[in-house]
């Protein structure tokens, strides 16, 4: 099973980003993760540019997504939401019929942001995506210097999230 992760976040040590580095890391044998890590890279969402040929930036994005069984996605909360930037990522899906009814899971890496996963869970089942509760997790990784190894070698979080793993697997039917 290939799952897709992507961090909402642009920051280069970022938490969420560093959430889905260890999902790389505890990744259970027969599932693999990559991350698509150009999400700054894309441009400003316009449907008018859907008409013409797709920027390859958007195209790459949408050959990511559609290439993964399921999508594994991390955003901090900014302002009570999800970062622009991320938004404007998750707009050039809506227009790709491949991600209705993809099983995602939505991670989070502050126990104190409550309205921007609440946001996201909005936005991505507005766009049909099939959220997986059982694998929606919060990490508490607000203390800082966590890397994506670091989160792999603590059992607690670890075993977090192997578990959220093994429940989008068993989602998708694997």
């Amino acid at each position: 099973m290939n799952i897709l992760g992507i961090s909402g976040s642009l920051r280069a040590q970022s938490s969420n980003g560093a959430l889905l580095e260890a999902a790389v890391l505890l990744a259970p044998e027969g599932l693999s993760v990559t991350l698509f890590d150009d999400v700054g890279r894309l441009p400003h969402f316009n449907p008018d540019i859907e008409a013409g040929e797709l920027p390859g930036e958007v195209v790459a994005l949408r050959a990511a997504v559609n290439g993964a069984d399921a999508l594994l996605v991390s955003a901090p909360e900014y302002a009570r939401g999800i970062p622009g930037s991320f938004k404007n990522a998750l707009d050039w899906l809506v227009g790709d019929t491949e991600f209705a009814g993809k099983p995602v899971a939505i991670w989070s890496a502050s126990l104190r942001a409550k309205a921007g996963p609440a946001a996201l869970l909005l936005v991505l089942t507005t766009m049909s995506g099939a959220v997986v509760e059982a694998a929606s997790v919060t990490v508490d990784l607000m203390s800082g210097g966590w890397t994506g190894a670091r989160i792999a070698a603590d059992a607690e979080k670890a075993g977090i999230l192997k578990a959220a793993l093994e429940n989008l697997a068993a989602a998708h039917g694997r």
